[in-house]
């Protein structure tokens, strides 16, 4: 077990600057808990306290019950991972090296260590072939990707991550959240990180910890009730008049009825024959969508304009085993007004409409209301 928790815990620099106010917390073991605020609220403060690189002013950390401040500070250090911005790589060592930095430290050969280096990076998706380059010959995503295989390589129980996937760009990021959702499935390590962004914080957290000004804990709680239940007017105000919106991402798009839609292949394009407001997607060889086109853009491509100047922007896809939020997305941002789904291996296989996802979460309410009811009528019967 390695539960983390904070009792009274308080934070005051010595020009009477309040980082952290009387925290109470419990972070249970095996879990993802996101510390989510604007900045200066005392969120990466609070984390920074769990492996004593900021002592707090007052109250007791225990990690596993035990008191943190009772552990020498390099052995506990040893025993949590730690991943920051821009992975925090020793430039001048190559890759293997920087992953294998913990394991030698607690004692292991080098030898041993760069030989569990090759399994480490395999777990995060890196390509055995970069062990031997060195952080600048990598792109952002991968220095974070070896910034997280170096957090894992020893294994620890606790990993801290201190707004890992901020300095890289909305596509990396994106994969970047789905591998640490990959692995959290597959390792079930007690996570604690940070993040200013709500939507990050959402798709990564089993429970988010809402921190205020002066480090107040505004609320600690599931998502899906950060969302629907904000404790405070800060919170409500912090994840913004859209969180109906957010909130769609907790309910499932299976049931959402898909229609056929009207494809082609790049080949194909010049010989659609389309009337004003008629569209029909793009797709490859493979079927996958590359964008949609209507009557405009094929006659500009029989002008010899070229087929990605002709096309309007594709809209986001989804997959059936989605959610409410991204099918809506997806309908919305088409400008044929229709939603793509796609398979596992991205061809497309239909198309939602936006008016339909409205109605399939109208059904979910109803169904959710009517269950309501009837457990509130089971326990009045019951008295």
């Amino acid at each position: 077990m390695s539960d983390i928790e904070f009792t009274g815990i308080s934070k005051t620099y010595p020009d009477g600057t309040h980082a952290v106010t009387d925290l109470d917390l419990r972070i249970e073991s095996g879990s993802f808990t996101v510390f989510v605020g604007p900045s200066g609220c005392g969120k990466t403060t609070s984390m920074r306290m769990i492996n004593r690189m900021i002592r707090p002013s007052a109250g007791t950390i225990t990690i596993a019950g035990q008191d943190i401040s009772t552990i020498d500070p390099v052995k506990l250090r040893l025993g949590i991972g730690y991943v920051i911005q821009s992975g925090g790589l020793l430039p001048h060592r190559t890759v293997v090296d920087n992953v294998a930095t913990v394991p030698v430290l607690r004692g292991d050969s080098r030898r041993a260590a760069r030989a569990a280096v090759l399994e480490v990076l395999d777990r995060v998706g890196l390509d055995r072939s970069l062990a031997g380059r060195y952080p600048a010959q990598l792109s952002g995503g991968q220095q974070q990707r070896v910034g997280v295989a170096r957090a894992l390589a020893a294994d620890p129980p606790v990993l801290l991550m201190d707004e890992p996937f901020s300095a890289v760009d909305p596509v990396v990021r994106g994969e970047l959240q789905i591998e640490m959702q990959r692995l959290q499935a597959e390792l079930h390590k007690t996570i604690v990180f940070v993040t200013h962004d709500i939507d990050e914080a959402i798709t990564l957290g089993d429970r988010l910890a809402v921190f205020g000004r002066g480090g107040v804990l505004q609320q600690y709680d599931s998502p899906q009730r950060v969302l629907s239940q904000p404790a405070t007017d800060f919170v409500a105000d912090f994840v913004g008049r859209d969180r109906g919106y957010r909130g769609l991402s907790f309910r499932a798009a299976n049931s959402v009825p898909l229609h056929e839609i009207q494809t082609t292949t790049t080949d194909g394009v010049s010989k659609l024959r389309l009337e004003r407001g008629d569209w029909v997607l793009v797709v490859d060889a493979n079927g996958r969508p590359v964008g949609w086109i209507d009557v405009t853009g094929v006659e500009a491509v029989r002008g010899g304009r070229t087929l990605y100047e002709s096309m309007s922007a594709g809209g986001s896809l989804f997959t059936p085993s989605g959610d409410l939020r991204q099918a809506l997305d997806a309908a919305i941002s088409s400008p044929a007004g229709i939603g793509v789904a796609v398979d596992d291996s991205g061809a497309a296989h239909g198309g939602v409409l936006a008016t339909e996802v409205l109605e399939q979460l109208a059904g979910q309410r109803a169904a959710e209301d009517a269950e309501r009811n009837r457990h509130y009528f089971e326990q009045e019967a019951a008295q």
